[in-house]
């Protein structure tokens, strides 16, 4: 005789009570705005320290920018019987027209020239044939066209080289003696190697040829103006080469500004400091050794 039987499951199969529910529990609306809170605080604090890390990277690849071509100076004077590098692309304050166009380091207009050309025609282009190194990382200027629209390109140059280097001694024998300069590195006397400026970062409203000029003490007396500004793209800040080599980043008290293209702007007193700075970075006569 057959017996029927009741199986009973294991005790696991029932149904747990509401209290050993394991499914994740939602953040409650406080919770998140904790959370969100302190995200908001994490970055009100990292985000302005990234800033300053990009900003002091760009102002590093200027500065290495600036050895490269300071030492395509070296080589250019080792090879050509201590001769610096010519410096003859200068063109007019008022008009903006060129006045003097010859063998140069770097020929052409920074705000015109779409293409490298003009780099590669100069004369430091065959001891570093990178055109990148003559433009400032942190330089967002574009070129325009020549009544002054503005076109998407970037600039092919941020630098300009001293009115000291070579600057117009045989082009324009009559304009020359106003800009005092060096033609041979053994000649640097005063200022000293270390003092005397040859590459500078300049501002992007303000570049144009590749001469930078401010007038000489010793030629023009107590003259306060600006003819080319230097840049300040660099936490309110310039790079600079020098003679002997080596690189300087300069920070200004006052920033840079340039109010009207062609025209020399007037230096006010708060920053006579930094227009002094600059101008003892240049030969001042003709008549200093």
């Amino acid at each position: 005789m057959l017996r029927n039987t009741v199986r009973q499951g294991p005790a696991h199969h029932a149904c747990p009570q509401s209290g050993d529910d394991n499914r994740p529990r939602a953040f409650s609306l406080i919770e998140l705005l904790v959370v969100l809170a302190m995200v908001t605080l994490l970055a009100a604090f990292l985000l302005p320290a990234l800033a300053r890390s990009k900003d002091r990277a760009r102002t590093i690849a200027c500065q290495n920018h600036l050895r490269q071509l300071q030492t395509c100076w070296y080589l250019y004077a080792g090879d050509n019987a201590d001769v610096l590098p010519p410096n003859n692309s200068v063109y007019s304050l008022t008009s903006g027209s060129p006045l003097a166009r010859g063998a140069s380091w770097c020929p052409g207009n920074a705000r015109l020239d779409v293409e490298p050309t003009n780099i590669q025609n100069g004369l430091l282009f065959p001891y570093n044939r990178s055109t990148a190194i003559y433009r400032c990382p942190a330089d967002r200027s574009t070129v325009e066209t020549p009544d002054g629209q503005p076109l998407p390109f970037p600039r092919t140059r941020s630098y300009n080289m001293s009115q000291s280097v070579n600057g117009w001694p045989e082009y324009d024998p009559q304009l020359s003696r106003y800009l005092p300069s060096y033609k041979k590195l053994t000649e640097i006397r005063s200022p000293a190697p270390a003092q005397l400026m040859v590459f500078l970062d300049v501002h992007e409203d303000a570049i144009v040829d590749s001469l930078f000029g401010i007038p000489a003490i010793g030629v023009w007396g107590d003259v306060r103006e600006w003819w080319d500004v230097p840049a300040d793209r660099h936490g309110q800040g310039c790079n600079l080469s020098f003679a002997d080599g080596h690189v300087e980043h300069w920070r200004w008290r006052v920033p840079k500004r340039v109010p009207t293209l062609w025209a020399a702007r007037p230096v006010p007193a708060e920053e006579l400091p930094d227009y002094r700075r600059v101008q003892q970075a240049v030969r001042q006569s003709w008549s200093t050794p």
